[in-house]
């Protein structure tokens, strides 16, 4: 797999550190580790990574909203993280979804998946 340079966006702080763990233990780079939609949107117009990672809640705001502002902007590979796939599902049916809690073996196709799509 080639080496991507890939942004979290994770409201869970734990979720998120050992999702940078596995990650980079697979040989990819951490460009930037956020929690909120905003912090998505803006770190993603500065770092652009090739791989986003995203929870579709982010607390009080939106994965899915940032992922639209983001590729309004520049489309970005993405994978929704979520522990409801059916609200994902319902909003966007072809997205890319990792129900929480995931194997790494399901993480690396969805990475594989997203890095054959077109943003």
């Amino acid at each position: 797999m080639t080496r991507l340079r890939i942004l979290i966006a994770e409201d869970e702080a734990i979720i998120a550190m050992l999702l940078g763990e596995v990650l980079q233990a697979l040989g990819h780079d951490i460009c930037a580790s956020v929690a909120t939609e905003e912090d998505a949107v803006a770190t993603a117009a500065t770092e652009q990574p090739d791989l986003i990672i995203i929870d579709a809640g982010l607390g009080a705001g939106s994965g899915m909203a940032a992922i639209a502002q983001i590729n309004a902007v520049r489309p970005t590979p993405h994978i929704f993280i979520t522990g409801n796939t059916a609200s994902v599902r319902a909003a966007q049916p072809n997205a890319i979804i990792l129900e929480k809690p995931f194997y790494e073996a399901c993480l690396v196709n969805a990475i594989e998946q997203a890095m054959r799509l077109e943003p």
